[in-house]
């Protein structure tokens, strides 16, 4: 079904595979070098067209678009207008898919609409009010083009099957752009994705995506790499079946992806009417790849992503045969993810045999495309849900899609059936739409099923269960009313009918500035919109207090800044700080504002032992050996310790939470995404990197690490900095930073990147 290449291959006019470069040379008749065919892949090729900086190996990036929800875009904006915006350079849309809930948080939401639709008036932007269109959906709809770059403050920011190659990175990375500046990173390398075989009836993207990621998760094989879609399997595939799978790449933690392009992503533009947008792209007549995944098309089954993570993945038929083993199987991992927090057991689940779920979801990015929901209305027509638990809700991911289903039936037939079809929402994806009741198990074509962004509060002994499945299969589990069933096992005609795309409904509702900017302009600030506190600059010496100390394999982003209902608050720095790590270690907000103390007292030019007296022993014990240490060149804060800290959301309030709360710093094996240690260091973080084994290390919660001439070992680029353990004795602790470019550096001794803008 899939395969992973051990090594680098060629692929020859972008279907046959070798992996000798003799071999390629023979086939082709000429002399080829591995460097030259490196060059023509298609994300090289688009990188190159991107890049300022004259060096492939270090690039600087300047992005075609940025796209922004209302979760980030307040933050960015205010952090843009604090390092002296003045108007969008280039096309910046806002979409307010995220908060669209008012009814969460009061009119707090309502508020930060108003600020975005304002500041598009302000700026130049464009503006897209709530339940018109989830941000992925609208910009494949209206922004994608061959051979471009996006940039989007959402980590499922993927166009690659459109010929787009797009990035979600957090939001102080969109401030660059919207500043002049550029993306910098090192030349990723490239993994071909090659597709071969044809889907079989009842298997969907949603099938193909989970299988892949099941695949290259767990063993990094294309971590920070570009994921590049070629082979004769893609032609095979409608437009919406490759958006469906690429949408879901974000969850291998590759840093992009590109896909070949055909006449039917053509057809896709022109639809839209914009086909002047389409480009063919195909790799070149050799290309070199640094790995290959073979996907067999044909081989591929409905599957299924168990809780807690989208790469736990089986066929539906492999629960099905062995229900009780592979519900085990999922408790006893479960006992890592829930660090013990709640009684989880799924073994209630099992009705007369047979895995009965409490809810079914087709939704968002991944799963509201038209093709996904015309064929759930197929499996379901004449059919019931019934009246038990069970419930079906169906969200279209924009107000177009939604009125062709109201065209077609689509919609009759599904509410006929018993589902409830809703507006273009991101919520059921993070949290804040369709939670799980406690102890229920949700089907969901969606994006993620980690054990904190579903409605869980293990704090509150609450816990509910999430399952990644195709649209197909929930449809079918729907016509079975809520008993587990691939779309296989049932015989369906799939109507497949065509898309018309009215462009009447966003010409009549969306703002778009085409880019010019209106000074005049007053920007709308509710009273929950508050602007950064100040930071200060990276201090000569560093003394910081472990105040979490975290075990998992992989922490998310949703456990170091929760999402759901706290999603509300993520226009004010401090509010929302508040909740940080509060699923994960409830006591962690407590413990860092406790050491924030002292360094707000060295601020002030009082002493911060008198603050924090515990650091008084401390302080005495580091200046035994290091004498000159004093109040005048030290700063105090806080850390946490992960195993590999970073998987998931974009969302920049990962860190900036821990920022404002006084962090100074992350110390892990190592991080799970850039755009994590990305974030870190735009809010002045140190992205510290330890070798010990987490089982063994040499520090524990609750102790200081004394880190001395910091400042100076970042302006000298070490790549190792000796940190010391403060106990009886101080104990050596050998600390990396990892590749760093000179401009991160820089902001990490300004403090922050609004500090490193004002200069």
């Amino acid at each position: 079904m899939i395969r992973l290449y051990d090594n680098g291959v060629y692929l020859l006019n972008g279907t046959e595979v070798v992996e000798d470069i003799r071999e390629a040379e023979a086939k082709i008749g000429h002399a080829v070098s591995k460097e030259e065919a490196a060059k023509q892949t298609m994300a090289y090729n688009i990188l190159a067209d991107h890049n300022v900086s004259g060096n492939m190996e270090r690039l600087q990036i300047k992005f075609d678009k940025l796209t922004s929800h209302d979760i980030t875009f307040v933050g960015i904006i205010q952090t843009a207008r604090a390092s002296g915006l003045e108007k969008f350079p280039i096309p910046y849309v806002l979409t307010n898919c995220h908060n669209s809930l008012c009814a969460v948080g009061g009119t707090i939401n309502e508020d930060d609409h108003m600020f975005g639709l304002s500041c598009a008036k302000k700026y130049g932007g464009v503006y897209v009010p709530p339940h018109q269109a989830v941000i992925h959906q609208y910009a494949r709809e209206m922004l994608a083009g061959g051979g471009k770059m996006i940039l989007g403050s959402d980590s499922h920011t993927r166009y690659g099957a459109l010929g787009t190659m797009a990035m979600g990175e957090g939001g102080p990375e969109l401030v660059k752009q919207l500043l002049n500046k550029t993306y910098d990173i090192k030349m990723p390398g490239v993994i071909a994705i090659y597709l071969d075989g044809e889907p079989i009836k009842g298997v969907g993207p949603q099938d193909v995506a989970l299988a892949i990621i099941g695949a290259t998760f767990g063993n990094g094989y294309v971590n920070n790499k570009v994921m590049e879609f070629v082979g004769p399997g893609v032609e095979k595939l409608s437009a919406d079946f490759r958006i469906g799978i690429d949408v879901m790449t974000t969850e291998t933690t590759c840093l992009s992806s590109i896909w070949k392009t055909d006449e039917k992503i053509r057809e896709f533009y022109e639809l839209h009417g914009r086909e002047a947008d389409y480009k063919e792209l195909n790799p070149g007549e050799v290309a070199y790849y640094d790995g290959m995944v073979y996907v067999n098309l044909s081989e591929i089954k409905p599957m299924i992503a168990m809780p807690f993570h989208p790469s736990n993945v089986y066929t539906i038929d492999e629960v099905n045969a062995n229900l009780s083993d592979i519900l085990h199987d999922v408790e006893k991992k479960a006992l890592v993810s829930l660090d013990g927090a709640v009684d989880y057991s799924l073994q209630s689940k099992i009705v007369d045999g047979r895995l009965y779920v409490d809810q079914g979801l087709i939704a968002g990015c991944a799963g509201g495309g038209f093709e996904n929901i015309c064929a759930a209305a197929d499996i379901i027509r004449g059919k019931y849900i019934g009246a038990d638990e069970f419930t079906f809700s169906v969200y279209p991911a924009s107000t177009p899609i939604y009125m062709e289903l109201v065209k077609n039936g689509a919609v009759a037939d599904l509410i006929q059936a018993g589902a409830i079809v809703k507006t273009a929402f991101c919520g059921p994806c993070f949290g804040a739409g369709d939670t799980p009741a406690n102890n229920a198990f949700s089907i969901r074509h969606s994006t993620r099923n980690f054990p904190n962004r579903e409605g869980s509060k293990l704090q509150s002994g609450q816990i509910s269960s999430v399952a990644l499945m195709d649209a197909r299969s929930i449809a079918a589990t729907a016509a079975n009313r809520g008993f587990l069933t691939s779309a296989t096992d049932l015989d369906v005609e799939y109507k497949g009918p065509k898309y018309h795309f009215d462009s009447k409904i966003y010409a009549n509702r969306v703002f778009d500035s085409h880019g010019v900017a209106d000074p005049s302009v007053e920007i709308k600030f509710g009273p929950n919109i508050k602007d950064w506190p100040a930071m200060s600059p990276l201090p000569k010496n560093l003394v910081v207090k472990v105040v979490s100390e975290i075990h998992d394999p992989v922490t998310t982003t949703d456990e170091l800044i929760p999402s759901g209902e706290t999603s509300s608050y993520r226009s004010n720095p401090l509010g929302l700080a508040e909740f940080a790590l509060s699923r994960k270690d409830p006591a962690y907000v407590g413990r860092a504002k406790e050491v924030q103390k002292a360094q707000k007292a060295l601020e002030a030019g009082e002493c911060a032992g008198e603050a924090l007296p515990e650091l008084k022993p401390v302080m005495e014990k580091i200046r035994e050996k290091f004498a000159d240490v004093s109040h005048d060149n030290i700063g105090v804060g806080s850390t946490i310790f992960a195993v590999k800290p970073g998987d998931g959301s974009a969302r920049e309030q990962a860190a900036s939470c821990q920022k404002v709360l006084g962090g100074w710093a992350n110390i892990a094996n190592e991080y799970a995404t850039k755009r994590y240690r990305s974030n870190l260091i735009n809010w002045g973080m140190l992205p510290f990197i330890t070798d010990q084994d987490h089982e063994k290390l040499s520090f524990k919660n609750g102790d200081y690490i004394f880190v001395p001439d910091v400042r100076k070992a970042i302006e000298e680029k070490k790549d190792v900095i000796m940190a010391y353990v403060v106990g009886e004795e101080l104990t050596e602790l050998p600390l990396k930073l990892g590749d760093l470019t000179d401009a991160e550096r820089e902001i990490i001794l300004k403090g922050c990147l609004i500090n490193y803008y004002r200069g």
